[in-house]
C-alpha cells in the first residue's frame, strides 16, 4: 500500500535553533494516520527525547496519542493533564490546530511535512482512490471575510487564503522550493511572511510568528489555531461534524432499510412450532435449574426452569405437550452448549392454572410487584438480558425511567409494531415500574422516524403528566444504555456504572410490554416479536414467536433453505440485525428472550486488505475506544493488550465494522478478545 505518513522530525540543527532558550517541554506526538498498520513505535518521539537529552533539556513528558486532530478525544486528553511550561507537537498541521486551540501555552511544531504531490493514490480498497496531491486544496479566492483579519501582523500576506492549509499558526514546513506541498503552483504563504519579517528585521531574530504571538498575547480571535478556511465546503464540513456530535459522540447515521417490515402488523407465526427447545439461560447471570423432566406434560405459562440466585431468572413453557428431552443446545448469542427443555407440542396450547389477570397491583407493595416480575421471568429484550428485577432495585434513589423506544437498529421493526399494537399493556407497565421504583418522571424516548409510535404516545400519555414521550434523531447506536442516558439527560455513564447507579433506570419498550402483559393477563414472558426481513427473501414479516422456535422453522417458512436445509451460497444468514446480529451457518438454534430478528440477505463482498490507519472507526466508535487496536492484537493471541485497551469498555455495536474502508471485522475479533479474557 501507498505510504500516506503526512510528517516527519526536523532536522536536528533547526530544532536546536527553535528551541533555544527554551526548558521544561511536554511532547505529543502523533501515531500517524494512512499508513501500514504496525504495534510497533513511531521512532519521532524517542528521536526528540534524545535530542532535548543531548542538549541539557528537560520533558516533563511524553505523550503518544492516536489521532491527535480528534479534537473530542484531544480535549479530553488535556483537560486531564496539568500542564506548564512549553508543548512540542510531533503531527501534520491539523494535530498543530488542534492542539493550539486548546491551550495557552507555547506550541512548537516539531515537524515538516512529508510532500505527497506526485498524483499517486491514498490506498482505499473499497471507494474510489483519492488524490494524495489537491486534498487540501483552497479555491483562488481573494479575501474569505472571515472577520479574523491579521494582515497587519503578517505583513499583506493572508495566511487564511494565501496559505492553502489555511494556517494561521506558523509554517507547516512542507513547502519545496518555495512551493506549498499540496498546490505546487502556489508560494508558500508562511515563506513570504517569514520573509517580510527578515526584511524588516524585527528585533533581528527569525522568530516564528505563531511563537512571538504566544510571547505578545492579542485578541484570540485573531489567533485561531482552529480556524481554517470560511468557505461553502468548510461550512458542509462543519455542518456534517456537529450532526456526527449531535446528542453523543461517534455513531453513524446509515440506511436503515426498515421499508421492508415497518408497515407489517404483528401476526402469530404462521407455523405453530411442533417442537419447542428452551434454553435454561436466557439471560444475564446463571442459568435456571429444570424443574421439569422427561414424560412430564406441561402447559403454556408454566414454570420449567427455577431462578438460581439473585442474578439470573426463571423460565416458562411457550406450548402446552410433553417434555421429551434435557439435553444440551447451542446459544444463540454465546454458541457455548447451554442446558435446554425440549418438549413436544400437542397443539392445544392449554394455559397453566398459574395465568391468571393480577388486577390488584396498585394495593401491592414494591417487594411483592419485583417477586411477580421475577416469577414471570422478564428480563431485558433489546441487549443482554438483564434480568429486570434486578433492573428495578437500587441504593440509589431512583429519579427517572427511560423507555427505550429507538430501534436505531437497522432491518429491525419488531419494536416499533410493538409500541403501536400493543400501547396499553406499555401504559400499564409503565404504571407498575412507576409504583415499584417511586420515581418521579417517565421519558419515552422513540426515534423520529417513527410518527406515528409518536403520536400514538402522546395521545395515551396524555392523561400521566409525569409520563414525556420524546422524539430524537435517528442515529446508530442511539439505543445503548450510555448512549441514552447522554443524549436525553446529559448524563455520562463511567465504564464501572449501572444506569440505576446515578438515579435512572433505562428499559426497552418490548421489556415494558412484557411487564404489562405479565399483569393484565398473568402471562409469564413465552413469546417475542421477530422481524424477519432482508434483500433476499420475499417473505418479509413481525412474528410473535413462541420462545424455542427453531430459527430453522422460521427460515424453511421464508423459503430460505434449500431441499438439504441449507442456505444459498450467495445469501448470508444473520441472528439479529445488520449492525449488532450475527451470522450463522448453523440453523437448529432456538428463539430466546432477547432475539428480536432474523436477517436474510446478500452475502458481502469479501476483501482481504489490511488497516491503512485511517482513523474512521476511532471517530465513530461511541465509548471513545481504538478498535483499531483489537484486531491485529487478537490475531497475535495479546489479549491482556487487548484489555490495556479497555475491550471490556466496548458495547460491540458493529459501527468499527460499518465504517471501516478494509472491511476488517473488528467486532470479531473484540468478542474472541472478551472470551478469551473471561
Amino acid at each position: 500500500m501507498k505510504d500516506f505518513t503526512k510528517f516527519k522530525l526536523k532536522s536536528p540543527e533547526t530544532l536546536t535553533e527553535l528551541f533555544e532558550g527554551r526548558d521544561n517541554f511536554t511532547v505529543f506526538a502523533c501515531k500517524k494516520c494512512f499508513k501500514e498498520f504496525t504495534l510497533a513505535e513511531e521512532p519521532e518521539c524517542e528521536e526528540l527525547a534524545s535530542l532535548l537529552k543531548s542538549l541539557g533539556k528537560s520533558v516533563s513528558a511524553n505523550y503518544k496519542v492516536d489521532f491527535l486532530c480528534n479534537k473530542y478525544r484531544t480535549t479530553e486528553l488535556l483537560d486531564s493533564l496539568s500542564l506548564d511550561g512549553t508543548l512540542v507537537v510531533l503531527s501534520c498541521g491539523l494535530g498543530v490546530q488542534t492542539v493550539g486551540a486548546l491551550t495557552e501555552l507555547p506550541v512548537f511544531t516539531a515537524c515538516d511535512s512529508v510532500r505527497q504531490g506526485d498524483g499517486s493514490s491514498v490506498f482505499s480498497p473499497n471507494t474510489s482512490a483519492v488524490s494524495a496531491a489537491g486534498q487540501m486544496n483552497r479555491p483562488p479566492v481573494f479575501c474569505a471575510g472571515c472577520g479574523d483579519c491579521v494582515l497587519g501582523d503578517t505583513f499583506g500576506v493572508c495566511p487564511v487564503v494565501d496559505c492553502a492549509k489555511s494556517l494561521l499558526g506558523g509554517e507547516c514546513g512542507g513547502a519545496v522550493g518555495g512551493k506549498c506541498e499540496v498546490d505546487n503552483d502556489k508560494d508558500c504563504a508562511w515563506e513570504r511572511i517569514y520573509e517580510a519579517q527578515m526584511k524588516k528585521q524585527r528585533n533581528g531574530n527569525f522568530t516564528p510568528l505563531s511563537q512571538e504571538v504566544k510571547q505578545n498575547p492579542r485578541p484570540p480571535a485573531s489567533h485561531d489555531f482552529s480556524k481554517t478556511y470560511p468557505g461553502s465546503s468548510q461550512k458542509i464540513a462543519e455542518e456534517i461534524r456537529k450532526k456526527r456530535l449531535d446528542g453523543f459522540y461517534g455513531g453513524v447515521y446509515n440506511k436503515d432499510c426498515k421499508e421492508f417490515s415497518d408497515f407489517l402488523p404483528l401476526v402469530d407465526f404462521p407455523r405453530p412450532p411442533r417442537v419447542v427447545t428452551i434454553p435454561m439461560s436466557q439471560h444475564k447471570g446463571m442459568s435456571a435449574d429444570p424443574i421439569v423432566k422427561v414424560g412430564d406434560h406441561v402447559r403454556v405459562g408454566q414454570k420449567i426452569g427455577e431462578a438460581v440466585g439473585t442474578l439470573s431468572s426463571s423460565v416458562h413453557s411457550s406450548v402446552s405437550g410433553v417434555v421429551t428431552m434435557t439435553s444440551s443446545c447451542s446459544h444463540p448469542n454465546t454458541f457455548c452448549d447451554t442446558i435446554a427443555i425440549t418438549i413436544e407440542s400437542d397443539g392445544k396450547n392449554e394455559l397453566h392454572n398459574s395465568v391468571l389477570p393480577i388486577g390488584y397491583w396498585e394495593d401491592l407493595d414494591i417487594f411483592d410487584i419485583d417477586a411477580i416480575i421475577a416469577e414471570k421471568g422478564i428480563v431485558g429484550m433489546g441487549g443482554a438480558g438483564f434480568p429486570t428485577p434486578i433492573k428495578l432495585k437500587s441504593q440509589t434513589p431512583i429519579r427517572t425511567i427511560l423507555i427505550n423506544g429507538c430501534e436505531s437498529e437497522p432491518y429491525i421493526t419488531a419494536d416499533h409494531r410493538v409500541m403501536l399494537e400493543n400501547t396499553e399493556e406499555i401504559i400499564e407497565g409503565l404504571k407498575i415500574i412507576l409504583k415499584s421504583t417511586n420515581a418521579e418522571r417517565v421519558i419515552i424516548v422513540i426515534g423520529d422516524n417513527k410518527s406515528d409510535a409518536i403520536e400514538c404516545f402522546r395521545d395515551k400519555a396524555a392523561d400521566f403528566p409525569n409520563i414525556e414521550v420524546l422524539p430524537v434523531p435517528v442515529k446508530y447506536p442511539q439505543g445503548s444504555e450510555k448512549m441514552l442516558l447522554q443524549r436525553v439527560l446529559g448524563l455520562k455513564l463511567e465504564p464501572l456504572q449501572r444506569p440505576n447507579d446515578i438515579g435512572v433506570i433505562v428499559l426497552n419498550v418490548s421489556t415494558t410490554k412484557a411487564i404489562g402483559d405479565a399483569f393484565l393477563h398473568g402471562m409469564p414472558l413465552i413469546s417475542r416479536a421477530v422481524t424477519v426481513t432482508g434483500e433476499s427473501t420475499a417473505k418479509h414479516g413481525n412474528f410473535i414467536v413462541p420462545i424455542g422456535t427453531s430459527v430453522r422453522d422460521i427460515l424453511s417458512y421464508c423459503n430460505a433453505l434449500d431441499a438439504e436445509g441449507k442456505s444459498a451460497p450467495d445469501v448470508s444468514i444473520i441472528l439479529g440485525g445488520s449492525m449488532m446480529g450475527t451470522h450463522i451457518s448453523e440453523f437448529d438454534i432456538p428463539i430466546i428472550k432477547g432475539t428480536h430478528g432474523i436477517l436474510i440477505q446478500p452475502k458481502a463482498e469479501s476483501v482481504d486488505s489490511d488497516c491503512i490507519r485511517c482513523g474512521r472507526c476511532v471517530d465513530v466508535c461511541p465509548t471513545m475506544l481504538l478498535p483499531l487496536y483489537y484486531s491485529p492484537l487478537a490475531g497475535e493471541k495479546k489479549y491482556d493488550e487487548m484489555a490495556e485497551y479497555n475491550v471490556f469498555h466496548c458495547i460491540e455495536c458493529g459501527c468499527c465494522d460499518y465504517i471501516c474502508p478494509s472491511r476488517i471485522e473488528i467486532r470479531r475479533a473484540i468478542k474472541d478478545g472478551k472470551k478469551n479474557l473471561n
